[in-house]
């Protein structure tokens, strides 16, 4: 097992007092590993800043307590835990430049000057900066400034480094590019990263594990194709991506084999009975689009069902389809790729009119039951 580096044992936090005050985070527990990139996703308001604010020292818990490798870091003010934070404002001093930015802190630690201007050499090598140390940081651009306080912080080369969604002042091709550098340095450091953003695909693309939180609760944590293929919760799978939801009464086959029965459509097969957490009665399952794939009305297909055709969206590398099934009464939304290299089995390229009645095929494993 990795050895953990960061963990939260039942922790709560309250703003406020008496009736009007609010829980941020309610009886939170999770661990944190070495050399992981951890992101805490959720939207606004769910808790994932303050968890992060208590790591750094900077909020104290309501109860519970914060680990830094076994010892408790309560008593212990954010400057003297060898933690460091990217906040979403770079806060890099103007009157200072690239290199003395990342030096000040440095020297601050009683480094002498020499070997703090060697370490700052070290980290503008380490983000491609290193013809940059003598300009000022208004003559950088959103992105070389944003590598400049991880250099800086990533200089006296802390235990862990927490992120509070620096990318989000970022254009789109600037903050996917930053991704990437940012994947890579937490690989070439090998320093924990705990990562805060509240954008699916930023916490996909990066993660080695993801914790989806949701008003003050972590629902899951898991990596992220677990995440994304497998949610336990409605609102994980309504977080992460696109799905669609079926409602039915769940069933269980001669066979072991779980069934929806969805009242007015059919059944839907959902294989093998151990994956549910509960074996019968009203249940909700989650089903994403890309798994789907559509046929002419009555095609003979091992586990389908019928319907008519909504709407079609073309979305370029996709067309998105949205099929009402059983009159109306449920309906799902269907992506197939544009491709010609496509045409299979599963993922035939016919163009489906608005109004045609469709079969739509759903995989035994493509549908996951959830909690809620």
């Amino acid at each position: 097992m990795p050895e953990i580096v960061v963990a939260a044992r039942s922790v709560s936090k309250s703003f406020g007092s008496g009736a009007g005050a609010v829980k941020a985070l309610d009886d939170v527990s999770v661990d944190i590993f070495q050399n992981e990139f951890f992101t805490m996703l959720g939207p606004s308001g769910c808790g994932k800043t303050t968890l992060l604010r208590l790591i750094g020292g900077f909020e104290q818990a309501t109860s519970g307590e914060i680990l830094l490798e076994g010892a408790a870091l309560q008593d212990l003010p954010p400057y003297k835990r060898p933690i460091n934070t990217v906040f979403q404002s770079y806060a890099l001093f103007p009157h200072l430049t690239v290199r003395q930015n990342i030096t000040f802190g440095l020297e601050m630690k009683g480094i002498d000057r020499k070997q703090a201007n060697a370490r700052a050499d070290e980290m503008l090598e380490l983000v491609q900066l290193a013809q940059y140390g003598d300009r000022s940081p208004s003559q950088l651009s959103g992105g070389q400034q944003q590598r400049i306080a991880l250099a800086r912080a990533l200089a006296p080369a802390p235990k862990v480094l927490l992120l509070d969604e620096p990318l989000s002042a970022l254009d789109l091709k600037l903050r996917k590019e930053m991704q990437i550098e940012l994947k890579r340095l937490q690989t070439e450091t090998g320093i924990t990263f705990v990562f805060v953003t509240h954008d699916q695909e930023e916490a996909l693309a990066m993660s080695d594990r993801i914790a989806v939180m949701q008003a003050g609760h972590i629902l899951q944590i898991g990596a992220p194709r677990e995440i994304y293929e497998q949610p336990t919760h409605r609102f994980v799978a309504d977080f992460i991506g696109e799905s669609n939801f079926l409602t039915g009464e769940l069933l269980t086959s001669a066979q072991g084999d779980l069934m929806l029965r969805v009242d007015g459509v059919g059944d839907v097969s959902l294989g093998d009975a151990t994956t549910a957490p509960q074996k019968s009665g009203q249940v909700t399952v989650s089903i994403r689009p890309e798994r789907l794939s559509l046929g002419p009305a009555g095609e003979p297909k091992e586990v389908r069902l019928e319907g008519r055709v909504a709407g079609v969206v073309y979305i370029g590398t996709d067309t998105a389809y949205h099929i009402e099934l059983g009159g109306g009464q449920q309906s799902l939304r269907v992506r197939m790729q544009n491709s010609a290299g496509n045409a299979d089995a599963r993922n035939e390229t016919r163009n489906f009119a608005k109004g045609a009645p469709v079969s739509v095929t759903i995989p035994a494993d493509a549908a996951r039951v959830l909690v809620d």
